[in-house]
Order: structure tokens, then C-alpha cells, then sequence
């Protein structure tokens, strides 16, 4: 019980925080995708855009980075975090035809936890089978209203959003998830019916901005 409050109270204050470091709103379901056509460094070398990643039913945008509690876990408050769903994720996406895109927008941790050279490490320690890119200056992010890491935004076939938030409703424990929003999402999506919610609170850490 303990354990969840302390984990229930650094959720509240992350969220606060990561209101606190960006000004545009988040993405609102039915707008297109922006900043599509800007390239951005993958661990593999190459530069991708946003539409160079997005397949023939649409695109699967994740904002993550290398130690985010919410993404990589914390034993110490039992949480397994949502990076061991990411791959599993990955799958889903790709028999759906809809590609999937991991976006470190850390910037002011780039010379150190979220650089170039942890990020191509880290995807290699996790066997990330999907892009991990860097989103420079957090153009991208701040052109998202992303808020945290992670935080999730489907796109269909026109580059439209149709769902933003969490995975699913379970952060700690993938064994123990009721509501799968996102696969449900994406299986909506692709059997054309009302997507329900198609909006989730987002929870993470705060994305690193450099101030201004």
C-alpha cells in the first residue's frame, strides 16, 4: 500500500511538472501529424522522418528515453515500467500495417544519459526492433504538446491522430493490465470502428526541454 502511494504521488508531480515545460497544447484527435517531414537521427545511423516511418494503415508515435522509471521500471516501487511492451507493441502495430517509431526528446540530458551513443546502447540492451530516434531541440515534442515519457500518439492511413495517452492501465505489472487502450486502438482503427477512449492520461517523467 505504501509503495503504491509513493508511486500514485510521483505521478501527480510529474504530471505538474511536465506541465510546467511546455506551452503548446497536446495534439488533438483528428489533427495531422506535424513536423512529418523533419529528419531525425535513428540509432542505426539514418535519418527518418516521421513519414518515412509511417506504413500503409498509419503510424505509431512513442516519446521515450533511456531511464525514465515509467519506461525502463523501478524494483524498488515493484514497477516493471512499459518498455518490456514496447516490442510486443511493435508487433502488433507491424501485422496491423502500421509502422512504429520510438522519440528520445531529452534534450537537456543530451550529453548525458539520453545521448546519441546511451540511446544506440540502450536500443541494443533491449532489443528495440523498432526506430529510436533523436528529436533535435525537441521540435517534434514541443510541435505534439508531448508531455511525458512515454506518451503515445496513432496516427491512421492519412496521418490523422485517432488515439493519444498511456499503453494500457498498468504501469507496474503488464500481467496485471485490464484495459489495453492501445491495441485496442490500433484494432479499431483498422476495422474502421469508433475508437473508445480515444484519449488516455498520459503518465511519465517530464520531458527534459532545455529551457529558454
Amino acid at each position: 500500500m505504501k509503495n503504491k502511494l509513493i508511486l500514485a504521488l510521483t505521478i501527480a508531480a510529474t504530471a505538474v511538472m511536465a506541465c510546467k515545460e511546455v506551452n503548446n497544447p497536446i495534439l488533438e484527435i483528428g489533427a495531422a501529424a506535424p513536423k512529418a517531414d523533419v529528419k531525425m537521427k535513428d540509432v542505426s545511423g539514418t535519418d527518418m522522418s516521421l513519414n518515412d516511418m509511417k506504413k500503409e494503415n498509419g503510424l505509431l508515435v512513442v516519446f521515450s528515453c533511456n531511464t525514465c522509471p515509467f519506461v525502463v521500471g523501478n524494483p524498488g516501487k515493484n514497477s516493471e515500467g512499459w518498455e518490456n511492451r514496447y516490442n510486443p507493441m511493435h508487433q502488433v502495430a507491424e501485422k496491423a500495417g502500421v509502422g512504429m517509431v520510438l522519440v528520445n526528446s531529452n534534450e537537456a540530458f543530451r550529453d548525458g544519459v539520453d545521448s546519441f551513443e546511451k540511446m544506440q546502447e540502450h536500443a541494443r540492451n533491449n532489443g528495440y526492433t523498432m526506430p529510436y530516434v533523436v528529436d533535435a531541440n525537441h521540435v517534434v515534442a514541443d510541435a505534439f504538446g508531448a508531455l511525458t515519457t512515454p506518451h503515445i500518439y496513432l496516427f491512421d492511413k492519412n496521418m490523422k491522430l485517432v488515439y493519444k495517452g498511456a499503453i494500457d492501465d498498468n504501469v507496474n505489472a503488464s500481467a496485471e493490465v485490464k484495459e489495453t487502450w492501445l491495441s485496442d486502438a490500433i484494432a479499431n482503427m483498422i476495422a474502421g470502428k469508433t475508437i473508445d477512449p480515444n484519449s488516455t492520461r498520459q503518465l511519465g517523467c517530464s520531458i527534459k526541454r532545455v529551457k529558454s
